[in-house]
């Protein structure tokens, strides 16, 4: 088949967008072209999401999509689901999904061109080496995972069955992939894995997140580039990582801590470990040591066995605390975990309604914090460039808000292309957004002054 070509659709968190990305790339090396839409496509690629139902049912929802679509373009493109959907539910879906010509797990993926070829009946060039770095570069922040997996094995929590046990990534393989997205004009590097803060702990020597912020804070640092590093759990805040979170340059004062709750015994029933006191204590020390720092987290309601009081109690927890961000999530019981078993299933509607009451919270205690930022000079990361009726809009983000989950910067004077660092003046901000006036050459260090 002549000038194959393909087209993906991702679903789900940015871990799977990174798994896109080195597929897309392997296809790219080998000889295929991406497509622009469904219509152009030889094969049609869906990495799924399976961490909560809603998603697993997303996931199918958008695999039909495709196939109705199709339909209506007279198009006949072979369908392949990647990724969470098939590593949770395997040979399942073949009856479930006939309209889906192959399903590739996770641990799958790397042999992408392979199962491309047999399913389009083509040859094509070797996949290339696995340890390769395989990245495009898409936007001025990039996607980097140390990890995958995990070994926590919460109760509420699916991904060790879907992603397996943990496994760190080595030095060298994260260090290549960060100097190559930074020699092609990536301006940030946002470290990600199902729990960074225990990274390194199964490779040889005495490794940890530590000095692995030191290792790629010396690679972006000709580029005046950034370092943010996501989804650190309470118990990886060792020492030694907050004092590299407070004292190396390009790694941002932003600590992403989701706790998912407070109160000890539905902590316990988790699977997880601590209490509000101890949590309170770790938030005092971090703002302490790192002041002016940005603090997001997770919380998770109507787990089993949450009381109204118990729920009350992250209510309160929360609004002191003064989270910057806090994502909220209703508890949903997943197939296969401990967990769904449980006695004292919240009811539905308790659940929906608690989540709401939380979120009023933090949006309250968010907004409050973003307005907080009015007056500070920074640099901000070109991330668009919009067209509306008043004419041309730059939207970027600052050291404070994590790229597509915290709000945006809006520049609506001044010129610049994607990836450019822009210092700005913040004017306004209305929820999670801020407006910014440039105020001439960026700092290079990112951090307001």
């Amino acid at each position: 088949m002549a000038n194959a070509t393909f087209f993906f659709i991702t679903l789900g968190c940015a871990k799977n967008e990174v798994d896109t990305d080195k597929m897309r790339t392997r296809l790219l090396d080998a000889g295929l072209v991406e497509a622009a839409s469904i219509e152009d496509a030889s094969v049609v690629l869906i990495n799924t999401c399976s961490f909560l139902a809603s998603a697993t049912s997303e996931s199918i929802e958008a695999t039909l999509s495709v196939v109705s679509a199709q339909e209506d373009l007279d198009a006949h493109a072979p369908i392949i689901m990647c990724g969470c959907v098939p590593s949770r539910y395997g040979d399942e879906l073949d009856d479930e999904l006939p309209e889906v010509s192959a399903f590739v797990s996770v641990e799958d993926e790397e042999d992408i061109v392979r199962i491309v070829c047999e399913v389009l009946g083509i040859e094509l060039g070797a996949n290339p080496a696995a340890d390769a770095a395989l990245r495009t570069i898409e936007g001025a922040s990039a996607y980097v995972k140390i990890s995958d997996g995990c070994d926590r094995f919460c109760t509420f929590c699916a991904i060790p069955f879907i992603r397996g046990r943990y496994a760190s990534r080595t030095q060298a393989d994260i260090c290549r992939e960060v100097r190559e997205l930074m020699e092609g004009g990536v301006r940030e590097i946002v470290l990600i894995g199902q729990d960074t803060g225990v990274w390194g702990r199964d490779l040889p020597g005495s490794l940890d997140l530590a000095w692995l912020l030191d290792e790629v804070a010396r690679i972006v640092r000709p580029w005046g580039g950034w370092v943010r590093v996501l989804y650190l759990q309470p118990e990886g805040m060792t020492d030694r990582l907050i004092a590299a979170l407070r004292d190396i340059p390009e790694v941002l004062p932003y600590i992403d801590i989701p706790i998912q709750h407070c109160c000890a015994p539905i902590l316990r029933r988790m699977g997880r470990t601590g209490d509000s006191k101890e949590l309170a204590t770790l938030f005092s020390r971090l703002r302490e040591e790192i002041p002016g720092m940005v603090l997001r987290t997770t919380g998770l309601v109507g787990f089993p066995g949450e009381t109204e009081r118990d729920f009350q109690e992250l209510l309160e927890f929360v609004e002191r605390q003064e989270f910057d961000y806090t994502s909220v999530f209703a508890y949903s019981a997943e197939e296969g975990t401990r967990a769904a078993l449980m006695d004292g299933q919240v009811d539905e509607q308790a659940k929906l309604e608690r989540a709401q009451r939380l979120i009023d919270v933090t949006e309250q205690l968010g907004f409050s914090a973003t307005a907080a930022h009015v007056g500070e000079t920074v640099d901000v990361i070109i991330d668009g460039i919009e067209q509306t009726e008043d004419g041309t809009e730059l939207v970027g983000h600052a050291w404070f808000q994590a790229p597509d989950c915290d709000g945006a910067v809006h520049i609506e004077e001044g010129e610049a292309s994607v990836g450019d660092v822009v210092r700005c003046k913040l004017v306004d901000s209305f929820c999670y957004e801020l407006v910014g006036v440039p105020v001439g050459e960026a700092s290079g260090d990112g951090v307001d002054s």
